[in-house]
Parts: C-alpha cells; sequence; structure tokens
C-alpha cells in the first residue's frame, strides 16, 4: 500500500499501521469494512499525545472493532498569533502510545497531502463557532470544520471521538455533522485531569513550574462555580463574578474570558434554569489555556 507500514508499539508486542497518503488510508478502511460486523472509530488528533488522547482510543477500542488515529498539527487552524511552529510534536513517542491504546491504524499526512496545490474550498461554521474562542481566534473554527471534514470524507467512520475539554469545537463538530448530513455519530467523552485538576493539554508542557502551579486556578473556579449551582445559585452575573475572583488570586493567570453558555448552542445564558456549561480561557506566562465544566442546578441530573 504504497508508503504504509507496520511498527511495533510499547514492548513490540502491538502492532500499528503507519500510514501518511489518503489512497493507503482508503485501502486499510476498505479492508477493515471487510470483516463481519465492522464499526469503524476514528480519534482525530493534532499529536503530542497524553492520557486525554488515549482515554479516546481507548473509548474507541470498546465501542469498534477498527480504530484509526489521525496526527495533523493543522496549518489553517492557527492565526498569526498561535503557536503552530512550536506545536509540540513527536511522531515517534505517539506511534507507541497509539499501539499500546490499541489503535490499529496512525495516519499522519504531510501538509501537502491535506492541502494540495490549489485548495481554495472550506467549510464556514455559524454562530456556534463565533463567541468564546472564535471572538478572540478568527478562523480557527472554520479551519478546525474544514480538517474534520476531510478526515471523516476519508475515513468514513462510524464513530467519531472528541474529547470535552474541546467543547466549543465538540459542538462545532456536532452541527457541522448534523447541517452537512455526515452519517457519523460524534461521541464526546469526558475530560482528563492531572491529579490537581488541570486539564490535561499538549500546552501543558509549555508552562513553567510557578505557571503550572497557578494554572489550577482554572479549575478552581470552575469548580467553585459548580458547587455554587449545585447549592442553589442561579445568577450567571454573580457566578461568573466569583470565578473572575477566584482566577484574579493568581498574579501568573491572565484572564481572557469567564462564560456561562448553552451546552449545545454556545450562546451566553442570564440565569441557571437547567443545565449550562461554565467555559474559562486564560494565559498563563505565554500558554493559552482552556477548560470547561458543566454546571446541575440542584435537584437536576
Amino acid at each position: 500500500m504504497g508508503d504504509a507500514s507496520s511498527r511495533a508499539g510499547s514492548g513490540g508486542k502491538t502492532a500499528i499501521a503507519y500510514v501518511r497518503s489518503i489512497a493507503d488510508v482508503r485501502a486499510s478502511i476498505a479492508v477493515a469494512r471487510r470483516q463481519p460486523d465492522a464499526v469503524v472509530g476514528l480519534v482525530p488528533t493534532m499529536g503530542a499525545f497524553h492520557e486525554g488522547h488515549l482515554s479516546l482510543m481507548r473509548a474507541a477500542r470498546s465501542r469498534c472493532s477498527f480504530v484509526a488515529v489521525s496526527v495533523f498539527v493543522n496549518p489553517i487552524q492557527f492565526g498569526g498569533t498561535d503557536d503552530f511552529n512550536t506545536y509540540p510534536r513527536d511522531l515517534d513517542r505517539d506511534l507507541a502510545m497509539a499501539a499500546g491504546a490499541g489503535a490499529d491504524l496512525l495516519f499522519a499526512p504531510p501538509d501537502g497531502e491535506m492541502y494540495p496545490p490549489g485548495f481554495e474550498t472550506a467549510v464556514e461554521p455559524g454562530s456556534i463557532a463565533t463567541g468564546l474562542c472564535g471572538a478572540s481566534r478568527p478562523g480557527h473554527f472554520r479551519g478546525v470544520a474544514t480538517v474534520v471534514a476531510k478526515l471523516l470524507n476519508i475515513f468514513a467512520p462510524d464513530i467519531a471521538f472528541f474529547g470535552q475539554k474541546d467543547a466549543q469545537q465538540a459542538a462545532v463538530i456536532r452541527r457541522m455533522a448534523t447541517d452537512l448530513n455526515f452519517d457519523v455519530e460524534v461521541s464526546v467523552e469526558p475530560i482528563v485531569r492531572e491529579g490537581d485538576g488541570l486539564a490535561m493539554s499538549s500546552r501543558n508542557t509549555y508552562l513553567e513550574p510557578d505557571e503550572r502551579t497557578q494554572a489550577v486556578a482554572l479549575f478552581e473556579a470552575l469548580s467553585q462555580a459548580r458547587d455554587a449551582v449545585a447549592a442553589g445559585e442561579t445568577s450567571v452575573a454573580r457566578l461568573r463574578r466569583q470565578m473572575k475572583r477566584k482566577i484574579a488570586e493568581h498574579y501568573l493567570v491572565d484572564l481572557e474570558y469567564v462564560k456561562v453558555v448553552d451546552p449545545a448552542t454556545m450562546e451566553p445564558v442570564s440565569a441557571v434554569e437547567g443545565p449550562v456549561l461554565a467555559a474559562v480561557a486564560a494565559r498563563v506566562g505565554r500558554t493559552r489555556l482552556i477548560d470547561n465544566m458543566l454546571l446541575l442546578p440542584a435537584g437536576g441530573d
């Protein structure tokens, strides 16, 4: 299959197919589809794996007969002030970790394979992409929607797995899959956190020790809001003030936004009348971090 190859995973016990071309992906998927009751799962990533990525792969392994992982640092979702050139990359490590998590195939295309000369078509998400991170990263979700649409067309998976940490991204993808009639289930898996609550992210490796200590402010603010809502608080204005005060206690954390929104539409809400999503973004040193938490009112499910 062209430039396809197979590499051993951790301890040499598990083999994973490593492919770099779309043609090789489609050939591998065609073979997988020949199995009775085949279920193809896709985990799209930008690599630099951590436990959050592995949890998605394990979720896919538990539900699918064939698990594919893509590793592609997507240039069109990065803006001028973003970290495309310095984004962490370690493909050999990623291959070993994906194999250990039970993935069958890893697709790591060069930029030109995904965006060949003359490429100019894009997916334009709607209002769901304009607030939160969309406000400070113009064009970001356009790039995300475009690359995910391409991956869904390349793999034609039955289930695609994403992480709740990127809640707005997941909402954009769900809306796109519905609006454009992709025949795929979008499965959003829980956030995986460090022992102190910091949401796992490839960008956490950028943090200096003192920054890492203070980065937990995001989780602390969200947890405070969760507890307040569970105790009966319904005012979003008060919740936002409380979260801002908590984050302000950490002088290395430069807050970008604190929002409380509808979990499906990402539209701001003024009162907690059902499940809502609290979302925060901040820069800690040179590192931009995001986090979120579902807030359930007293007596809610």
